[in-house]
């Protein structure tokens, strides 16, 4: 079983569900809410996990309500919370709102994400246990640098999300061995809006690249190997929240397990495709036997989606 750490955030997602977004000054009515447990870090643990890895996730939550049931949600997913600390105040929160498109805009609000400044000792113990380190930029970003460069000293593959979007230090992009930006923050990166371009110029930092671009797929690029794009299953989209973690979270799984690249890929997003059908983003996302179901007859998956 592949063996993956998240070092990352836990939030609370709090969801409204609307026609449209509203404009600058503008009110709209929504049509539900919910609160949902979410954060990248522990989406893409849940993901990992549901995917078949053995987990374990190093993140703070806070005293509140909120973080006993981000924990108890973890830990009910089988992912490991020994190093999820518990720090005094709230906990992290993301504010999302949906539209009928399936689109998101989110704010979040760190909480005790913010506390977690640097790694314990059990922390980088734990790490040199895993096959990967799964970052992503929602805790401060020098426990993220120090996490990189903690795993490839450790000679532990690192898989880099980075978001939300912003300018990443030369140490923390020499210790990535992935980076898996979507189109936006691939741009936001390079100043580049052609993905393909953008995923070249990345290469110069990093050895691999995947620029996910949403329901148009995926763009896989590698030192030394030509680019290769990797078509999405065609689906109707209910709710994106957490559709790119879900992707991160099995694609982690599936190049643990010495599947090529290609084939990762796909798997990862065909796991990304049945998440959008489902509201939430942890409540969303598939677990093994349903990506292996849809990977194997992806025809059903279709039918179920128009």
């Amino acid at each position: 079983m592949t063996s993956i750490v998240v070092l990352g955030s836990t939030n609370m997602d709090l969801v409204t569900y609307v026609p449209r977004a509203p404009a600058l000054g503008e009110t709209v009515t929504g049509r539900s809410f919910r609160t949902i447990p979410g954060g990248k870090g522990a989406n893409q643990a849940v993901a990992a996990a549901r995917a078949g890895a053995e987990v374990a996730m190093i993140g703070a939550v806070g005293t509140d309500d909120f973080g006993v049931r981000l924990r108890a949600t973890l830990e009910h997913c089988a992912v490991d919370t020994d190093l999820l600390r518990t720090a005094e105040g709230s906990s992290g929160t993301a504010h999302v709102v949906v539209d009928d498109d399936g689109g998101n805009a989110i704010v979040v609000v760190p909480g005790a994400n913010g506390t977690v400044t640097s790694l314990s000792h059990g922390d980088e113990a734990l790490i040199g246990t895993a096959d990967a380190l799964l970052l992503q930029l929602e805790l401060p970003l020098s426990v993220v640098v120090e996490g990189a460069v903690t795993a490839r000293r450790l000679g532990v593959r690192t898989v880099l999300t980075p978001a939300p979007a912003q300018p990443l230090p030369p140490e923390l992009l020499a210790a990535t061995d992935l980076l898996v930006p979507n189109e936006h923050e691939a741009a936001a990166l390079t100043g580049l809006t052609d993905p393909r371009a953008a995923a070249q110029a990345l290469l110069r930092d990093v050895p691999e690249v995947v620029v996910t671009l949403g329901a148009a797929g995926s763009l896989y690029a590698a030192r030394g190997a030509e680019p290769l794009a990797v078509p999405a299953p065609r689906v109707r989209a209910v709710d994106t929240t957490g559709a790119g973690d879900t992707f991160v979270g099995a694609l982690a799984v599936a190049l643990g397990e010495g599947r090529p690249a290609p084939e990762a890929l796909a798997w990862a997003q065909m796991a990304a495709a049945l998440s959008v059908q489902r509201e939430g983003a942890s409540t969303s996302m598939p677990y093994r036997v349903e990506i292996e179901g849809a990977f194997r007859s992806p025809h059903i998956l279709e039918a179920d989606a128009v």
